[in-house]
């Protein structure tokens, strides 16, 4: 059996418990999946003071987790922490912002974002940039309102999430749009079903990512003559 940490840099763990759920309907049966939340910082990473701010938590939770697991998600949309811990760690790590574009941009899509978080807007487009995706990359596309309170009422926050994803389409010419945020998670699982055109949840973009990761590494090497 193998398993995976999922690592919520926040400290919600409510959210930590929406995130694996969402984990777990895509495992295979051979597979586990367990939440590990941020013992301090924020309950809601809203600009990227706070998300620097969450690197030394990720890297510590990280470390104590590759001794235990096969794969780690980080789950919060600016993947803090990710270069160091491959640096740090021989187990596979995937981001959950990483691994939604890598996704989305399959087949040389063109892929927007849709997400609560303004101050957080300059990161995404520096994270397609570093994946050399910036030419496929057609911008963020933003809800009204205070990102907190859309996050407390499920309703609102997919109803204007719904609007940001039809902008990014129609206006921008995404063929994919990404749900731009780990605690968005739920919502990006509705909205995947209430739009035809391809709407990629971050959890589970990470997670098949990770599966893959992880397939390569344990298996067998045929390169050479027994």
């Amino acid at each position: 059996m193998k398993r995976i940490a999922l690592i919520n840099p926040n400290t919600s763990r409510a959210t930590t418990s929406m995130m694996t759920d969402i984990a777990r309907r895509v495992l295979p049966a051979n597979v586990t999946v367990e939440g590990v939340t941020a013992a301090h910082g924020v309950s809601m990473i809203l600009d990227d003071r706070q998300l620097d701010a969450s690197v030394s938590g990720v890297i510590e939770m990280g470390m104590a987790a590759s001794r235990l697991f096969d794969g780690i998600v980080i789950s919060a949309f600016g993947d803090p922490g990710i270069e160091q811990l491959r640096v740090l760690t021989d187990v596979p790590v995937v981001g959950i912002c990483e691994a939604s574009m890598v996704e989305a941009s399959a087949g040389a899509r063109r892929f927007g974002i849709a997400t609560i978080t303004p101050d957080l807007v300059a990161s995404f487009a520096s994270k397609a940039q570093a994946l050399g995706l910036d030419h496929l990359f057609t911008g963020t596309r933003l809800t009204k309102g205070d990102p907190e309170t859309l996050a407390g009422d499920p309703v609102l926050l997919s109803n204007e999430l719904a609007i940001a994803v039809e902008a990014s389409f129609a206006l921008d010419g995404a063929e994919a749009v990404i749900i731009g945020g780990g605690p968005l998670g739920q919502a990006a699982a509705e909205l995947g079903r209430r739009f035809s055109a391809p709407v990629v949840a971050p959890v589970t973009a990470a997670i098949r990512l990770l599966l893959l990761r992880m397939e390569s590494r344990f298996a067998p090497d045929c390169s050479t003559n027994p």
